[in-house]
């Protein structure tokens, strides 16, 4: 504590408005109330880079043109004709902070710690990286037949947000590796900050990836424009939550059970089938929904080509899913299993709910999921293990094999009580805005 309590108390004040002390005093308050458990070493050495980063952005604000009030007139569009007219390259004085470590050690809450101690009237943006690659990929198509729309994107994402916060950074898709290269040493050098969470160390980024040699130099730039920190803490604290499993049911032939759960949520009303404008004009087809709640079986949400699109955009209408015949995953359904997995980041990223029939414990779901490296572990085949023993369906696949952890831990979570009251309380102030709008001015 002696190394942290030097911060206690302090707060700034920048161009008049007084502000927070910053994450790591936070971090403090929240300890002192119980909100958090005290002791990881591994978090409070995160907490300090943390502080230092925010520190550096109050002191040198202006140099970064953070506070959106006092940037240039020239925004938008504008700006980027004139770096056309003269190009020049702006990189921030401040490098940014990437994070990275095992599943449930607390990556996100930390970024969120510091992203809402920063000032309101900043240019800034906390987001899931998948959602962030979508609304790139929207920006591009928009953008359609400029010389390099690229560009242009990269202008009007800096404009609005010159610090981006991205969750979960994690490249899968050889569409979005070719992009991160170009895209990112455009917003670097028009002066954007990143703060960035993973599972992998940005040198295991993409792993193996189709023309993975055309990624590697954002990895370089990646290094040289943000400060690596990871979080070896091997404390996975969404399992310490109290775990209940009151909507994650084991068995086959459950469809009756999933249903009388399901009408028990929308009450009274009457389930009929809905559609959901995603982006681009695609619509994805609800097969029943009422109330907020809508009911898939595992095909039609996992086994047909949908993506991250297709599920932020169902999570804007819907705060609750009921998927029926979660399988076992392995290799004859390893493209299924990548959906689930991206359905879960999406529901966890909305804390929307979750009920659903599954074939075993998410432990149980993944087992035939293995990363690379695991598999060299496996014992050899000897005359005592012959091939009749072998596992037909395993799949060795490394960006789902490092993938499964974090949505074992997930729907560890998202079945305890805690997340279901978190769910409660978005869920609420989503239903009564005005309510909750009342509340924040009696409490200013």
């Amino acid at each position: 504590m002696s190394s942290r309590a030097m911060f206690a108390g302090v707060a700034t004040v920048n161009n008049g408005v007084e502000m927070g002390g910053g994450p790591l005093v936070e971090y403090e308050r929240r300890i002192a109330e119980g909100e958090l458990l005290d002791g990881d070493a591994c978090q409070v050495g995160t907490l300090q880079e943390l502080q230092r980063l925010y520190d550096q952005l109050i002191e040198k604000a202006e140099d970064c043109r953070l506070d959106k009030y006092a940037s240039s007139d020239k925004a938008g569009r504008s700006r980027w004709l004139w770096s056309r007219i003269l190009p020049q390259s702006s990189c921030a004085p401040v490098k940014g902070l990437y994070l990275y470590g095992g599943v449930g050690t607390g990556k996100t809450m930390l970024m969120d710690l510091f992203f809402d101690q920063l000032p309101a009237s900043w240019r800034k943006k906390r987001i899931h990286f998948h959602d962030f690659m979508l609304n790139v990929h929207s920006r591009l198509q928009k953008h359609k037949g400029v010389a390099d729309p690229l560009e242009v994107v990269a202008g009007e994402i800096s404009d609005e947000s010159i610090l981006l916060c991205l969750d979960e950074f994690m490249v899968t898709d050889v569409a979005n590796a070719l992009i991160l290269n170009r895209l990112f040493r455009q917003l670097f050098s028009n002066g954007a900050i990143l703060v960035a969470t993973s599972n992998r160390a940005p040198d295991n980024l993409y792993e193996r990836g189709l023309q993975r040699d055309l990624f590697l130099p954002f990895i370089a730039t990646l290094k040289e424009r943000c400060v690596v920190r990871e979080i070896g803490s091997a404390v996975d604290y969404r399992k310490l939550t109290s775990a209940e499993q009151g909507f994650y049911f084991i068995g086959k032939d459950l469809s009756s059970v999933i249903k009388k759960h399901f009408q028990m949520l929308v009450g009274d009303a009457q389930p009929v089938p809905q559609e959901v404008e995603v982006v681009m004009g695609r619509k994805l087809q609800v097969p029943l929904g009422a109330n907020g709640c809508a009911l898939f079986s595992f095909e039609e949400l996992c086994d047909r080509p949908l993506g991250a699109a297709d599920y932020f955009g169902l999570f804007k209408k819907f705060h609750t899913v009921a998927l029926e015949g979660v399988p076992i995953f392995g290799l004859h359904n390893k493209t299924a299993a990548y959906r689930f997995v991206t359905l879960v980041d999406v529901i966890y990223e909305n804390r929307a709910r979750l009920l659903c029939t599954t074939e075993g414990t998410p432990v149980e779901l993944f087992e035939n999921i293995v990363t690379i490296s695991d598999a060299q572990h496996m014992a050899p085949r000897t005359s005592s293990r012959s091939r009749k023993n072998d596992n037909f369906d395993l799949c060795v696949d490394n960006e789902l094999g490092f993938a499964k952890d974090r949505t074992i831990s997930r729907l560890t979570e998202m079945n305890s009580r805690e997340y279901l009251e978190q769910h409660a309380e978005v869920l609420a102030k989503k239903q009564h805005p005005a309510e909750n709008r009342a509340e924040n001015a009696v409490e200013a």
